[in-house]
């Protein structure tokens, strides 16, 4: 899946955030997360970003501070150069998650040894029937949706936080199994 667009709004009448995603060949997926599921997420997604920064090649930032300095500093020069201004586009020919937006109810965060993160964004509220959607996103577009969700998350007053959680000091020990984070 190559994602073209992103998009993350509030919606009022449902209390949630609207989480869209276009790709290059007209597909669009939707997915709804509630406050406590951006609560979860949200901090994880801004160590993540930072966790593919210091990964980088010839990058030294081996100490939590210094992961957080050096993803803030390029978190800025990507917002300095991404395109927030065109409107989402709605012209997508095929909805492979269906008519309705997927309720996240589970997250999977994976990092790859060749850069990117996969996630898998899941829905578990109907056993019989689980429905998941994998992605691999590149560090630019972790901090595409960080932004956006934060955001989206100040327009809802769900009052969040300003800033993100603070790293863990053994980021090693994240590494046995993908991280998980559920509902």
């Amino acid at each position: 899946m190559n994602i073209h667009q992103l998009s993350v709004h509030h919606d009022e009448r449902q209390d949630r955030l609207m989480l869209r995603l276009n790709t290059q060949d007209s597909q669009e997926f939707r997915f709804w997360l509630t406050r406590r599921m951006a609560q979860r997420f949200l901090p994880i997604l801004t160590q993540s970003a930072e966790r593919l920064e210091a990964a980088q090649p010839g990058v030294a930032a081996t100490d939590p501070v210094s992961r957080q300095i050096l993803s803030d500093l390029r978190r800025e020069d990507f917002l300095k150069k991404a395109d927030f201004a065109t409107p989402f586009e709605n012209s997508a020919t095929h909805l492979p998650l269906g008519p309705h937006p997927m309720l996240v109810t589970d997250a999977h965060l994976d990092f790859q040894v060749q850069g990117g993160l996969d996630l898998t964004l899941e829905d578990k509220t109907d056993p019989q029937h689980p429905q998941a959607c994998l992605m691999h996103l590149q560090v630019s577009l972790v901090h595409g949706l960080v932004h956006l969700m934060a955001q989206a998350a100040e327009k809802a007053q769900w009052g969040l936080g300003a800033g993100p959680e603070p790293a863990p000091d053994n980021p090693t020990a994240t590494n046995a199994a993908p991280t998980r984070y559920a509902h």
